[in-house]
């Protein structure tokens, strides 16, 4: 069996996906605004080279938010990013838990 030198290139086979405890973040950010109004709809997507979280205020929307894991950038700008409707990065980092606390500082109201 011959090693081909470009092999180290390749990050894994299949794609990238959250893992439980990932997902369990996610989701729990996505319950509390559920419960607040602000969101009504998920879809998960895992590509080749990132996994997505994309929410929606209505299912034919096109995402509020979508919630990125790029494995590649991990020892660069981090792995995990926030990005808003108009494609803008709102957070990026290394670390789940403190990229979705861009959503504690949005104070999100319900107007009836």
């Amino acid at each position: 069996m011959s090693l081909d030198p470009h092999s180290s290139d390749v990050q894994q086979s299949g794609p990238v996906f959250f893992d439980r405890s990932e997902l369990g973040l996610v989701l729990r950010v996505y319950g509390r605004m559920v419960a607040t109004g602000e969101w009504r709809d998920y879809a998960m997507i895992g590509h080749r080279d990132v996994a997505e979280f994309a929410v929606f205020r209505r299912s034919g929307d096109a995402p509020l938010y979508r919630i990125e894991k790029r494995p590649a950038l991990r020892l660069k700008q981090g792995q995990w990013a926030v990005i808003g409707e108009g494609g803008h990065v709102l957070k990026r980092g290394r670390d789940l838990a403190q990229v979705l606390r861009v959503f504690d500082s949005r104070r999100f109201t319900v107007v009836e």
